[in-house]
């Protein structure tokens, strides 16, 4: 990503470039959509699951 950016003073005027890399996309997943989605991790076995699926 580049960007020229103009900065005002009383004084003078500046003018600089800024350049950065941007991750646009890190991976890509072929298929369908689901229409939900559970990340569970970190709940106990004791029966928690079924409480928040219920």
């Amino acid at each position: 990503m580049k960007c020229e950016v103009v900065i005002l003073t009383p004084f003078e005027t500046i003018s600089q470039t800024i350049q950065n890399q941007v991750l646009l996309m890190e991976n890509v997943i072929i298929g369908n959509v689901p229409d939900t989605y559970y990340n569970l991790e970190g709940m106990e076995s004791s029966g928690d699951t079924l409480n928040v699926l219920q």
